[in-house]
């Protein structure tokens, strides 16, 4: 594949993450400061996970889009931990905390999405040897 397709591929991973972690802060923002955290059953650990982790989705952007090797590695991290407060929200189900349906399929969402943008990001940086010219 040319170095230019995998530099438009990496692009579009730069515009969605910085579109997710903007909505990721938003919503996690208003769940924690505003009136959503009143609205259902929720795993505090799990909300300011996610909200902490949409500053990282937003900084992981321009990293993505210049085609830099450590938001490779960021990428590859949001995911790991992401699937590391994944099973400890399982744990906490498992234990008999109350929780929502839409945090499982939030988590799941979340999990799939960051493993996603670090294969695309590995692949398209050829497994982090190098830069993509700009």
């Amino acid at each position: 594949m040319q170095p230019g397709t995998k530099r438009w591929i990496l692009r579009g991973a730069a515009v969605f993450a910085a579109l997710f972690g903007a909505l990721t802060i938003k919503s996690g923002g208003s769940a924690l400061f505003g009136d959503g955290a009143a609205d259902g059953h929720y795993a505090p650990f799990v909300i300011w996970f996610n909200f902490l982790a949409g500053f990282a989705y937003f900084a992981a952007a321009p990293g993505l889009w210049l085609g830099q090797r450590w938001s490779a590695r960021l990428a590859l991290g949001l995911a790991v931990l992401t699937v590391a407060v994944f099973g400890a929200f399982g744990l906490y189900i498992v234990s008999g905390g109350l929780f929502e349906a839409r945090t499982v399929w939030a988590m799941t969402a979340r999990s799939l999405i960051w493993t996603a943008i670090a294969v695309l990001a590995y692949w398209a940086l050829d497994g982090v040897r190098r830069r993509i010219p700009v």
